[in-house]
């Protein structure tokens, strides 16, 4: 029923879904125990040409505003089970490329946005504190302007790509005494003094993508790292929250159909009671339940997609996509891991690392809370 891709869709398609079998699937479980992926991935994806999509070709980029690039990249890796290390990378095209398009000068895209195509630099955004949560406009960390730098002091936590990033958009008060008006975003790169990270995080699942603890204190940030204009953070974050909670719903509804292909499949090979588990009504309701959601949740989905690319996505709409798909994929790979019963609870089978996995989405990206006070202001209330 989809009639969203085009050949050049699809042909990119099977070249990531090789891409995948080949780069990442090989060491995957190697990397979940390590809590990280390797560098490598990022500039193999790079030279494969599956990073900055969106960034002109001159830098190294494909050059196309197209999200339904980005939708392939999410949709192959939930498709095979590639949670993690798949987050960090999404992330960098998805979330934090489009600031460095957007809010940069011609000296900064010439300085940060090859690398950026190319995977050598790895990126990430520090938004969250550890007592701030979904509060953007409640940061703590300062940027204080000192000739033509700027003195960062604060700290940030739950950072994805935060051991690997070489550049990270970081949040910060230029001005202390103000709440949105008093935000900046600067960008702090790796060697910098006074930057350094703290732990690798030890989450429930995602267990591939390194999340970090990082710490700022006074660390003489270059004017010329400054995003945009002073006091325009806030402004720059809400603009982009819309793409990101795409992102994350894309994700979201790749995930629960992955769940399902993987559950189909198993209860038509298992036995129990002398009968496949496929022959079991329950088994056959919950299924047709999960099926039911996913095809009409994915129409919506899509037509964010198309309505994005055209520059109309609402914050609401994105909102409304963002809470489904992930209560959706939460509850899909809740459903579907009950059908392998014991073995479902083994990591060795992706259904169970989709599971670890999917707790988080709920979360992150502002918590689905935030995203139904969003949409309940759309509505005038």
């Amino acid at each position: 029923m989809r009639a969203l891709f085009d050949d050049e869709h699809e042909a990119f398609r099977d070249s990531f879904s090789t891409w995948i079998d080949n780069e990442v699937v090989p060491d995957y479980m190697e990397w979940e125990d390590d809590g990280i992926a390797p560098r490598s991935m990022y500039t193999s994806a790079g030279k494969y040409g599956f990073l900055g999509m969106q960034i002109p070709e001159r830098f190294g980029g494909g050059g196309s505003h197209d999200f339904r690039f980005n939708q392939v990249i999410a949709e192959e890796f939930s498709a095979k089970g590639i949670g993690g290390a798949g987050l960090g990378l999404t992330l960098h095209n998805d979330i934090t490329t489009p600031y460095f398009l957007e809010f940069t000068n011609d000296e900064q895209q010439e300085r940060w946005l090859p690398g950026i195509a190319s995977g050598e630099l790895i990126t990430a955004i520090a938004m969250t504190e550890p007592g701030t949560g979904s509060d953007l406009a409640g940061v703590a960390t300062t940027a204080i302007r000192d000739g033509d730098e700027y003195v960062v002091n604060g700290s940030k936590t739950f950072i994805t790509n935060g051991i690997n990033a070489d550049l990270v958009i970081v949040a910060a008060k230029t001005d202390p005494n103000e709440r949105h008006a008093g935000m900046s975003l600067l960008v702090v790169e790796r060697g910098m003094e006074g930057f350094e990270r703290g732990r690798n995080l030890d989450k429930i699942g995602m267990h591939s993508n390194d999340t970090a603890e990082l710490f700022f204190t006074d660390v003489r940030v270059p004017a010329a790292n400054l995003l945009g204009e002073e006091g325009s953070g806030f402004r720059s974050l809400t603009n982009n929250l819309a793409q990101e909670r795409l992102s994350i719903a894309i994700t979201g509804i790749a995930s629960a159909r992955a769940a399902l292909g993987w559950a189909l499949e198993y209860v038509q090979e298992r036995q129990a009671f002398g009968a496949r588990v496929a022959d079991f009504q329950n088994t056959k309701f919950v299924l047709a339940e999960v099926a039911t959601e996913v095809d009409i949740v994915q129409a919506y989905v899509d037509q964010c997609v198309l309505s994005h690319n055209r520059g109309q996505l609402s914050a609401a709409d994105a909102a409304k996509a963002k809470y489904w798909c992930t209560d959706l994929q939460k509850r899909a790979a809740d459903r579907c891991l009950q059908l392998f019963g014991g073995y479902g609870y083994m990591t060795e089978y992706p259904i169970a690392r989709a599971y670890a996995d999917a707790r988080v989405t709920s979360i992150y990206g502002g918590t689905n809370e935030v995203m139904k006070t969003i949409i309940a202001k759309s509505l005038g209330l």
